[in-house]
């Protein structure tokens, strides 16, 4: 399996915790963590990371470490 690239448009220090689905391959989070040293794009992986049920290990940023828009590709599984 091929890994796949996703989108996310992030929105550091909100009120809420939460991620939608804009269609194939797109995503919008939001997180309360602040963009201060990483913390918000922490926040993102583990969100990613629960919304598709897989591990945060297997969710690699690629693009936009301190841009509100990224890119991650995510792994395919470990058999």
């Amino acid at each position: 399996m091929q890994p796949q690239w996703i989108s996310v448009k992030v929105h550091p220090g909100a009120g809420k915790e939460a991620l939608i689905s804009l269609g194939p391959g797109r995503f919008e989070a939001w997180v309360r963590a602040k963009p201060v040293t990483g913390q918000a794009t922490e926040a993102v992986v583990a969100l990613l990371a629960q919304g598709l049920r897989m591990a945060a290990r297997d969710i690699q940023l690629i693009k936009g470490h301190t841009a509100r828009h990224k890119v991650f590709k995510i792994l395919a599984p470990r058999a």
